[in-house]
């Protein structure tokens, strides 16, 4: 059973190091999209309002174990400050004096931000003994461990799993949330239950299709990885993301869907573009003749088609239970951003449980410009959300159960 927030006991007065995960986008030292920091604020209050002294760590980015400006996390803390409506300390150092300076200082319900978690090579070291020693640093800084990082669970880094073995350690609000949608996706789903996958691999996605595809009663395959199906089937696709050695992987999914009675639902027409760039030249063809575009060979799929796009769209709106990981074309290009745009929209029309299975399809619904509130659950965590629909264990929560 999972240890919560919930069954911590008062935490008044406690140093609670809080673990979220703040990996937002920054350009130019501006965060572009702040949804993991809102999403990590009800946990957050829920400690200040406790009266506890609050010390959040993150990671940004991948600064390869040093200090690197880009990556930190001042940003962040400018952020949190304006969304919580207090001071948050922003501490230079993760670990170390200024650290310990800096959560010294704190009184009942302050905040702190520790600096960026991946400057210090212990944190995502492949050796468990430098894990080991940066734990036994940050344990150092707190009491007590909320662990609240759903986008980390599936990683075995120190502030995630060693770190929960050396102090009492819980569940966040943010990762409880995230597990119950999980369950209802997993454990008797209302009906028609679909899932939309997109995205670039279709090896990415392969393990979950796998796990899914006895639970579910369609499944819509649109992204880049719709061109291994589409050749799979026989189909020429030009210079679209071809995985010729997923083929017979993707064979053999399908014939497993047919033997199940699940719908699988291909797109018909295509976007094919002169080459991978906003403002390439595009028409619209048969997904079972994208070369025969004026582009030939060379021709790339960038998109499905507006006859796929409502074709996807009509079975979203149509399901109880839809889990949506992937965007269906290149959506940072507005002329290739229609297919995905329409699933998002289909999405908020859901009248069940309607899931953003995070990562692209997050960023998607928010540069596209869709009001978060209507729908039933962005995830934090793509990764994450993906190997728990695989079956497979996470550490990060592993290592909180009894």
């Amino acid at each position: 059973m999972l240890r919560s927030l919930d069954n911590a006991g008062s935490l008044s007065g406690k140093r609670v190091i809080l673990r979220c995960d703040l990996n937002v986008p920054l350009k130019d030292g501006v965060i572009t999209d702040d949804g993991r920091i809102r999403a990590s604020l009800p946990t957050i209050k829920n400690l200040v309002e406790q009266g506890a002294r609050v010390v959040i760590c993150s990671h940004l980015g991948r600064p390869e174990g040093a200090p690197d400006e880009k990556y930190s996390l001042a940003p962040v803390a400018a952020r949190l400050e304006e969304l919580l409506n207090q001071p948050v300390v922003f501490s230079p150092t993760t670990v170390g004096p200024k650290a310990k300076a800096a959560v010294g200082m704190l009184e009942d319900g302050g905040v702190v931000l520790l600096e960026n978690l991946r400057f210090n090579q212990g944190e995502a070291s492949k050796d468990q003994a430098e894990r080991e020693s940066f734990a036994a640093e940050l344990a150092n800084l707190g009491d007590v461990l909320v662990s609240d990082g759903f986008g980390v669970v599936h990683r075995k880094q120190a502030s995630v799993y060693e770190l929960a073995k050396l102090v009492p350690s819980y569940a966040g609000h943010l990762i409880a949330t995230e597990l119950e949608v999980l369950r209802q996706l997993t454990e008797e789903p209302k009906r028609p239950y679909t899932v939309v996958l997109g995205g670039s691999k279709v090896s990415d996605k392969l393990g979950v299709i796998s796990h899914l595809l006895p639970k579910v009663d369609r499944l819509v395959i649109g992204g880049g990885m719709v061109f291994t199906v589409l050749a799979a089937l026989g189909h020429k696709v030009g210079k679209s993301l071809l995985e010729l050695d997923q083929i017979p992987t993707v064979n053999a999914f399908l014939a497993q869907a047919q033997e199940l009675g699940v719908e699988v639902i291909l797109p018909t027409d295509i976007v094919v573009a002169a080459g991978f760039a906003a403002d390439a030249a595009f028409e619209t063809v048969s997904a079972n003749s994208i070369e025969s575009s004026s582009f030939g060979d060379s021709g790339m799929g960038l998109d499905v088609g507006p006859e796929s796009a409502k074709v996807f769209a009509a079975a979203v709106a149509s399901s109880q239970t839809v889990f949506w990981n992937g965007p269906m074309g290149v959506f940072e290009f507005p002329n290739f951003a229609g297919g995905t745009r329409a699933v998002a929209r289909a999405l908020t029309e859901v009248q069940g449980l309607g899931v953003v299975g995070g990562g692209d399809s997050a960023a998607a619904v928010r540069i596209l410009g869709f009001d978060e509130a209507k729908f039933g659950h962005i995830s934090t965590g793509g990764g994450a959300s993906l190997e728990y629909l695989e079956g497979k264990n996470l550490p990060g929560l592993e290592v909180l159960n009894d």
